[in-house]
């Protein structure tokens, strides 16, 4: 990433990256799962590895800003149930990307995201909305949280594309929208500080891509104030069909790519 500076970019190319990082505030504040739109940006204008390792820290700095603003609406007894299966998910995504060019994983991931979205659309159609969250204590709760969670540590590994997974588990246990950005709030800033030694050591993150991370970062900021503006003013349908939505363009656009 020697190359990876910001006198390399042209302006154009900087307005459309810190437009992205204005849609991951804004994504970890009110529509998660939005930000699969940055990461294809972020992809379009950096070489495809270099972009995961820049926009990592630029999902930190939303992940800080959402649990900030959200902090006291987290469950954490969710939160302890999907982490074991998250690091199960990384172990598979790392030998996944041992053997796997771009293409496989672009391909697996999006169809992943497009099938759960419409499992999602379905279950909701044909059965009654789980109460409280705390009904991952039963049987089949635990059995999905363990399927999310391999499935949202295997995509965040591969791709950074853990977010539709994981607002698709969420929506499907039931969270209200605090309940919904406070969890994955956590969820997201322990699961990527825990990826930052590991792309470190690749060589995703030196020197010259946090130099990039700090002049995009202050795009991150409003962004995220947008979203808790926005969050107020979108009732609980409106803000569950937006994270389906996101979802799909996600998928769409990693299988189109």
């Amino acid at each position: 990433m020697n190359t990876m500076t910001l006198w390399h970019i042209t302006p154009w190319e900087f307005a459309a990256l810190a437009a992205a990082a204005l849609l991951v505030g804004f994504s970890k504040t009110a529509v998660s799962g939005a930000n699969t739109v940055s990461l294809a940006i972020f992809a379009a204008v950096l070489p495809a590895r270099a972009s995961t390792g820049v926009l990592l820290p630029i999902l930190i700095v939303g992940d800080v800003l959402a649990v900030l603003t959200y902090r006291r609406h987290a469950h954490w007894p969710t939160l302890w149930r999907l982490f074991p299966a998250v690091a199960v998910g990384v172990v598979f995504g790392t030998l996944f990307l041992v053997w796997a060019d771009d293409g496989i994983v672009r391909t697996s991931i999006g169809a992943i995201l497009l099938l759960m979205a419409a499992v999602t659309v379905w279950r909701r159609r044909t059965a009654d909305r789980i109460g409280e969250p705390d009904a991952v204590a039963t049987r089949t709760g635990r059995i999905k949280a363990r399927s999310y969670g391999v499935l949202g540590g295997f995509t965040t590994m591969v791709a950074n594309a853990g977010g539709p997974v994981m607002s698709l588990y969420l929506l499907s246990a039931g969270f209200r929208k605090l309940g919904f950005l406070g969890t994955s709030a956590f969820f997201f800033l322990i699961v990527n500080v825990s990826k930052v030694p590991f792309s470190v050591g690749l060589g995703l993150i030196d020197g010259h891509s946090l130099l990039l991370d700090a002049a995009l970062a202050v795009f991150v900021v409003p962004g995220a104030f947008i979203g808790k503006w926005a969050v107020n003013r979108i009732n609980q349908r409106l803000f569950e069909q937006l994270v389906i939505a996101a979802t799909v363009v996600g998928g769409a656009q990693l299988l189109l790519r």
